[in-house]
């Protein structure tokens, strides 16, 4: 499964089985995080067979069997929430590649838990991964014209970009950003509360992802 396939096929999924994923996908999964980590001066972390992420309400009501997940953490610094919404999804879209689920959870997870496990000094989030009792559903989406405007005829890649964008995971599905391109420029404005800089970061790999790096620089 490619990336591209990845982004068509993942949606949220809360409820897992208790299938242990194997040691081999684990693996894998330790080494993205651990690339992403390296580049982009993160310190995300991968926890398993660990049922402390939720307060036992969440737990009943919400979040079924959810015992593996990444600690979205780093240096409290400007750019942080960006980067993690970037490798995040990154490292989301890849567990799905590898036959896995995922729920990106922004709000309701027990921080002080967390706060015990993660490494870096500011966590924005968590990401439960596993082998879903389901594999989701599509979620509402607007559609291109409403976040999107391009000055002139619209490229094929600018097309693909936002209809990728479109696909992105973003806080309470409000999908509040707007894509604009002139030529190959391209920029992103995006208004979601506290969470604007993670979805920022989600929205962008998405666009890239559907458009090409190669074809557009980012203004």
């Amino acid at each position: 499964m490619t990336i591209m396939e990845a982004i068509r096929n993942r949606h949220t999924v809360r409820r897992y089985t208790r299938h242990a994923i194997p040691e081999e996908i684990l693996e894998q999964l330790e080494k993205r995080i651990a690339d992403n980590n390296k580049k982009y001066g993160l310190h995300m972390k991968l926890m398993i067979n660990n049922e402390k992420a939720f307060g036992t309400f969440i737990k009943l009501i919400l979040a079924k069997g959810v015992k593996n997940y990444i600690i979205l953490s780093g240096e409290d610094k400007p750019d942080l929430d960006e980067k993690l919404g970037y490798c995040g999804i990154d490292i989301a879209l890849f567990a799905q590649t590898l036959g896995l689920n995922s729920w990106w959870v922004g709000g309701t997870f027990h921080r002080k838990n967390i706060a015990k496990y993660a490494q870096g000094e500011k966590v924005t989030g968590i990401i439960a991964i596993g082998y879903g009792i389901m594999q989701g559903v599509p979620h509402k989406s607007k559609k291109a014209e409403e976040i999107s405007s391009y000055n002139g005829t619209a490229p094929e890649w600018f097309a693909h970009g936002v209809n990728a964008a479109l696909l992105a995971p973003t806080a309470l599905n409000k999908q509040a950003f707007t894509i604009k391109g002139e030529e190959n420029k391209v920029s992103i404005f995006c208004n979601n509360g506290i969470f604007t800089e993670t979805d920022l970061g989600i929205v962008k790999y998405h666009f890239e992802a559907g458009a090409g790096k190669e074809h557009f620089e980012w203004v």
